[in-house]
């Protein structure tokens, strides 16, 4: 794969003992020393005007003031230094990057994934929270619509929290689906089932709670039966993973057990669900916060493009997730 990085993102500095930290960035290079095929591209920061598209321009103001008299917690979870700002429209630059990629043919082992902190998914119209600025793939598909890259893009979230923001900023859009997969009843408590819309984005967003413990057979159930179905009806132009590590059954703040074998079959059945509907695909990095499974997540997702095949699990979904499965198909009238 080919990975959007900058050092800029190691700027971000959020103390000690924050799960997020510039030490995610190095463990994935770490991790990433040793696979074969491994290429960094730095790209441009984002525009301020392509944040605006997507974000309300007197918060993005506010915070650009905020950074420059010095930062400091903007809540009790969201931290930000005077690199912050510089460190988050490189972040958003290269998921803007990864979707310019995606769409220009890089496909393969040139797949992009955009490495940069700090994440986005929770990141609303207005506000900042749970460690994100700015909704790095919400700037990337918003971009890809407005330089008429794409006239769909789909969203597909497999971070362990629901990404409030990314589906707050498309709830009542038609041109972008989100679908997420997501620990029931974790940070931020949103991302009920019966959450698909409204407006013009009816039906656009799909949201699959799974029960704390579900792994890999549960994650790859609720793809094959559930967000695939969905992908395929919306026929995106783009598909965009926001990429998160925190399912890993080791990570430590999630209780999810998705193992690192799991996210290389995630990742074949995306890039085959891609595939199958004709869509550019691009990973953006979002939340992951053990540092070992993190870099091991990544990696993952690099091997599988790059030929490796996926052992595939022998274990079976839980009944708690065939039922969700079906509920969401009767919610979307699939």
């Amino acid at each position: 794969m080919r990975f959007g990085y900058s050092e800029r993102c190691l700027d971000h500095d959020t103390g000690e003992r924050h799960p997020e930290n510039p030490d995610r960035l190095r463990a994935i290079r770490r991790g990433l020393t040793k696979r074969h095929g491994v290429e960094y591209v730095e790209a441009d920061p984002a525009e301020k005007a392509a944040v605006t598209a997507v974000h309300d321009a007197d918060y993005v103001d506010e915070l650009e003031s905020f950074v420059a008299d010095g930062g400091g917690s903007w809540d009790p979870d969201t931290v930000a230094s005077d690199g912050t700002w510089d460190a988050a429209l490189t972040s958003a630059g290269l998921a803007q990057w990864a979707a310019r990629e995606a769409l220009d043919g890089s496909t393969g082992r040139r797949t992009p994934f955009a490495i940069g902190r700090p994440p986005g998914h929770h990141a609303v119209t207005d506000d900042a929270m749970g460690f994100c600025f700015f909704n790095n793939a919400a700037v990337a598909a918003q971009t890809a619509l407005d330089e008429d890259l794409a006239d769909r893009v789909a969203i597909f979230d497999w971070d362990v929290h629901h990404g409030n923001g990314t589906q707050d900023i498309f709830y009542d859009r038609g041109d972008v689906f989100y679908a997420s997969i997501h620990e029931d009843g974790l940070y931020p408590d949103t991302g009920d089932l019966d959450e698909t819309g409204e407006g013009d984005g009816e039906g656009t967003t799909a949201n699959l709670p799974l029960a704390a413990g579900a792994g890999d057979a549960d994650y790859l159930y609720a793809v094959d039966e559930g967000i695939a179905p969905a992908v395929d009806r919306f026929d995106p132009d783009l598909l965009i993973v926001s990429a998160g590590f925190d399912a890993h059954r080791h990570d430590p703040i999630s209780r999810m057990r998705v193992s690192s074998e799991g996210y290389a079959l995630l990742t074949d059945r995306i890039r085959t669900l891609a595939d199958d509907v004709g869509a550019a695909d691009a990973y953006v990095l979002e939340g992951g916060y053990g540092l070992d499974t993190l870099a091991e997540g990544v990696s993952m997702v690099h091997e599988t493009y790059d030929g490796r095949t996926p052992v595939a699990t022998d274990e079976d979904p839980d009944a708690k997730t065939e039922s969700l499965v079906d509920d969401l198909l009767a919610e979307l009238d699939l």
